[in-house]
């Protein structure tokens, strides 16, 4: 979810700086994570001098990461600002509490909607007026949702922040919604949407969706279906941005070389005036799989698309820590299995989601459906039965923290991440937390959420039903 986010932005400069950033932080994890292997596992040694000062050295990170964010209310509207001192550009994000929790089945797709038809013209800044003032100076305003939050968004460079933050409150406070601006995003979104069964790939999510979130509040899908989005109105997206104009289902973030103190200012000026509302957003219910299934859809096509999830644990969770950590593992370990060693597919996978109500699962494309799926659940019940050593996790950490870290190179993606953390991740300060958390993950921790959560698969096919022996996808479930 935060990826799609991210995704909107536009990629900033700095990347010097930050590269340092990331060397310091792996340095320390890696050292920490080389002594903390050395330790005799019955009875542990008291930390060396030169373990303590790493480990200092960590926590000094963490901390410095953590006071470069300043948190401030603006009439009920919580902000985030952090500075990126250097850095040329500026992220902000006005995020809309709720995601698909806010809709209907019958308004699915409102949201993006709104968002989308929203930048395209506001009172102050008519459709051609914006679009002179943004090109001239590479301003991007944009939006995005996802189950759990929305996000108006905007990407500047630093010395066109007043004039771009002042569209910005524009496009979020005082959208027009003309006929011709609602009528060429519904076009657009409608014409998307019902190309949804043409790539299989994005047919398969579709028929995925169907079968995780039955009976749940993901199942109205935050971008709607062509038919919902068809039937949208001017007038439903004027009410529908009036209902949610109130500071108490927003959270603003901004992330650049900005002064806090201006940047309130500036809050206060647009959005202080805003009604607050009583709006408290409710608890995602978790989903519960008993049982493994199978779901078979006919699809003339030279190879099979296979997908199956399970209920992973949310990002408040303890256990998501230990479970990234399984999912590296099981990735790399489908990967060498199913394509290098047996060559049965050129992209097998194993992902962990984000979200608040959250999934893990296997992919592969196929033309023996069996067999690679056989493989990759041989290599989960492998997690489940066998150990793995402290190197194994030295090694994924290092991995995942290197991948991490070039994700946040740019102040659109700290935000999303921020984000993130503050609305479904028990509060922005577990976005730098996470560091000793993951490093503190032990091989026995592996193992119990491997055995705790890989069980209960649903899985999707797409292709030929005669190709699938369904016993491969339920034995044992």
């Amino acid at each position: 979810m935060k990826k799609r986010i991210e995704k909107r932005y536009a990629r900033g400069a700095q990347r010097f700086i930050f590269i340092q950033l990331i060397a310091t932080l792996l340095l320390v994890c890696f050292s920490v994570a080389s002594l903390s292997a050395q330790q005799p596992a019955t009875q542990p040694a008291a930390p060396a001098s030169g373990q303590m000062q790493r480990m200092e050295n960590l926590q000094d990170v963490v901390a410095k990461q953590a006071a470069l964010v300043t948190e401030f209310d603006v009439n009920g509207l919580k902000v985030l600002m952090k500075r990126r001192e250097g850095s040329l550009t500026v992220a902000a994000g006005l995020f809309i509490l709720g995601g698909v929790r806010n809709i209907t089945p019958q308004n699915a797709g409102i949201e993006s909607l709104m968002l989308s038809a929203a930048t395209e013209a506001s009172t102050n800044y008519p459709r051609e007026r914006m679009r002179v003032e943004t090109s001239r100076m590479a301003t991007v305003v944009s939006s995005s949702v996802n189950y759990d939050y929305s996000v108006l968004s905007l990407t500047c460079t630093r010395p066109n922040f007043d004039k771009s933050w002042d569209i910005f409150a524009d496009v979020a406070l005082r959208p027009s919604f003309t006929k011709d601006a609602v009528g060429l995003t519904q076009s657009r979104m409608v014409a998307a949407l019902q190309d949804d069964t043409d790539d299989p790939d994005t047919y398969l999510q579709r028929l995925q969706e169907k079968v995780a979130y039955a009976n749940h509040p993901y199942s109205n899908r935050a971008e709607g279906s062509a038919e919902t989005i068809a039937r949208l109105t001017p007038e439903d997206l004027r009410a529908y941005h009036q209902k949610l104009m109130e500071t108490s289902r927003l959270l603003l973030i901004v992330v650049g070389d900005l002064d806090p103190a201006q940047v309130k200012a500036k809050v206060a000026a647009s959005f202080g005036k805003l009604a607050r509302g009583n709006y408290k957003p409710s608890a995602v219910p978790a989903l519960t799989f008993d049982r493994s299934t199978v779901e078979i859809t006919s699809r003339d096509l030279p190879t099979n698309y296979i997908q199956g999830v399970f209920t992973a644990p949310a990002l408040t969770s303890p256990d998501i820590y230990p479970m990234r950590v399984a999912a590296a593992i099981l990735r790399d370990r489908v990967f060498e299995e199913v394509r290098v060693r047996r060559n049965l597919s050129y992209a097998p996978n194993a992902f962990l989601g984000g979200q608040a109500a959250n999934i893990g699962g296997i992919y592969v494309t196929a033309v023996d459906a069996n067999q690679a799926t056989q493989v990759m659940l041989d290599e989960m019940t492998r997690l489940q039965r066998e150990p793995i050593s402290q190197d194994d996790i030295k090694s994924v950490v290092a991995q995942y923290l290197t991948s991490y870290y070039m994700g946040q190179e740019t102040n659109a993606a700290q935000a999303g991440e921020l984000a993130q953390s503050e609305i479904i991740g028990g509060g922005w300060r577990n976005s730098v937390e996470f560091i000793n958390r993951l490093r503190a993950v032990t091989p026995a921790d592996v193992q119990r959420v491997s055995q705790k959560y890989f069980q209960n698969i649903r899985f999707v096919v797409l292709g030929n039903p005669k190709s699938v022996d369904t016993k491969v996808f339920t034995h044992g479930g």
